[in-house]
């Protein structure tokens, strides 16, 4: 079979394969150089290309997704069901953590020449990102942000959350006005998102020599080495996102959607390896849209709903990754959290999972608040930051797999899903 005949998906796969050996094949043979001088830059531009329809993608699908829902009273009603998905989700996720952090104990038993050559192994980062961290503003301050003061200035920043507030605003007065006048501005935006559509298209052509470039650069940077460092800890998080996948979202999809899990599974493959790839939710999200409307059958103006939504305020992967690193940074310390603790470390970690920016690395930003609410030393976030990356690209998988499974749970609750 020709390589040009293949599915979009397997060819990702191939471009994830081939770029790890490549990978380790740099980090081997000392030519990581090469690597970040011309091939990375790859990766860069199709990261850059993905970045540059983000904006208008959210904004044009959410509103004609919004004004689309016609009944104000139906959009309040799959904006209900989609928060409550959400925040269920990500309070069993943070849970799992911590209760596997707990069983498997992932901290104990460390050496103090073990501890002290860990913690010496951070960057000058890390520095800076506790003290980013520590400025975050309050929840009502959080809140208040959300309404932009200058939309122009919220698309040019890329702040997700004020389009989404502005798109939605903008969907909901197109449904009260009369038809005859909001239908022109409607079509104008269905228009646009058909444009960004079709842009999307040709950019995922790319994809998988994009994909390649991005694992290659990151083997070759760590290579497979650094995992052996971390190894109990890098397992009981991958653990958790395993079963978190393979039991909620699995007994969520039978359950509530009737669809058969494996074709879920199947039809979401090509997002999951760009999310693996990328480490982003919002880069995935021109991805995930078209895998979930296209192999899921879930109608438009849904997906244009929940998903961009989900890529901003669903960060499962995130919540649970936030649980097990508190905990296994306490139990390096010799700390032993009482149930007080880990029950704000639950609560924080949910509050700070909804605020955590879907790109890479930024829930080592908001790890540090969580730490912070439990008196955990937040020196220990350098324990940690050298897996963090290779772990990123996993829990982001989660991520955009809970925003997918939000969508078809949602849509066939409204008896809206084609079968599949």
């Amino acid at each position: 079979m020709k390589l040009s005949r293949l599915p979009l998906h397997t060819k990702i796969l191939l471009g994830l394969l081939i770029g790890v050996f490549f990978g380790l094949l740099a980090n081997r043979c000392g030519f990581s150089g090469f690597v970040f001088t011309y091939v990375k830059p790859v990766g860069s531009a199709f990261i850059r290309l993905i970045s540059m329809v983000i904006g208008p993608l959210v904004f044009a699908s959410l509103l004609v997704g919004t004004a689309s829902l016609g009944d104000i009273r139906k959009l309040g009603r799959i904006g209900a069901k989609t928060m409550a998905f959400y925040l269920c989700t990500t309070t069993i996720a943070i849970t799992i953590g911590l209760l596997l952090a707990n069983a498997i104990k992932p901290g104990v038993g460390l050496s103090a020449e073990a501890r002290a050559r860990l913690i010496q192994s951070t960057d000058d980062k890390v520095n800076t990102q506790v003290e980013t961290s520590l400025k975050k503003p309050s929840i009502l301050d959080m809140l208040l942000n959300i309404i932009p003061t200058n939309p122009i200035q919220a698309f040019v920043e890329g702040k997700m959350l004020q389009i989404i507030f502005l798109a939605l605003m903008a969907g909901v007065c197109l449904s009260l006005i009369p038809p005859e006048r909001s239908r022109p501005v409607i079509s104008l935006f269905k228009g646009i998102n058909d444009l960004v559509i079709q842009m999307v298209h040709l950019i995922m052509k790319t994809a998988p020599y994009g994909v390649f470039a991005m694992i290659s650069a990151v083997i070759a940077d760590l290579g497979l080495g650094i995992l052996l460092v971390l190894c109990k800890y890098s397992i009981v998080m991958v653990l958790g996102l395993i079963l978190h996948m393979g039991i909620v979202y699995s007994l969520a999809i039978k359950t509530l959607s009737k669809q058969k899990v494996r074709t879920f599974f199947r039809g979401i493959r090509p997002a999951q390896l760009i999310a693996f790839s990328s480490s982003s939710s919002s880069a995935t999200l021109p991805a995930t849209m078209e895998c979930t409307e296209k192999n899921l059958g879930v109608p438009a103006e849904i997906c244009s709903f929940t998903l961009p939504l989900g890529a901003t305020i669903n960060m499962d992967g995130t919540a649970l990754y936030q649980g097990v690193a508190t905990v296994f940074i306490a139990q390096v310390y010799g700390m032993n959290l009482t149930v007080s603790q880990q029950l704000t470390v639950l609560l924080t970690a949910l509050l700070a999972s909804i605020g955590t920016a879907g790109i890479p690395a930024a829930g080592v930003i908001m790890l540090a608040i969580v730490l912070n609410g439990v008196g955990v030393p937040l020196e220990g976030i350098a324990i940690i930051l050298g897996v963090d990356r290779i772990l990123d690209m996993c829990r982001t998988v989660i991520n955009i797999t809970g925003d997918a499974t939000c969508a078809v749970i949602v849509a066939s609750s409204e008896g809206e899903r084609r079968k599949q």
